[in-house]
């Protein structure tokens, strides 16, 4: 099992650049996948990035690729997700989740953070 949590958000001007971070407790960071959705309100839970075990394999999904970037630190049990280049349509509650593979599905992720929001004005 494993606990997540994220912090990082807040609110910026489009254009603006975060990072936002997911500590992970427990000693089996490195044996999950790890991942980043968002969602909005009214919206359903969207996915962002995900990232595979080691970190050798990303992806993303058209809406933030060239934008943000997705990385982990399995010796600190972190992960990140940086976001430059923010749109308002960036807005949303950001969720960190783990799971055994790397998925665009959030029914693929066991686990999941609290989430921390993100504001991008325009």
């Amino acid at each position: 099992q494993v606990q997540l949590v994220e912090s990082g958000g807040g609110t910026v001007q489009a254009g603006d650049s975060l990072r936002l971070s997911c500590a992970a407790s427990g000693r089996t960071f490195s044996s999950y996948a790890m991942a980043w959705f968002r969602q909005a309100p009214g919206n359903e839970r969207e996915f962002v990035s995900t990232i595979s075990r080691t970190g050798a394999s990303t992806y993303y999904a058209d809406s933030v690729k060239g934008r943000f970037t997705i990385s982990r630190d399995n010796a600190k049990n972190t992960l990140f997700l940086q976001l430059n280049s923010l749109k308002p349509e960036d807005t949303a509650v950001y969720y960190c989740a783990a799971g055994h593979l790397v998925a665009r599905e959030f029914k693929a992720y066991d686990y999941w953070g609290q989430g921390t929001q993100v504001t991008v004005s325009s």
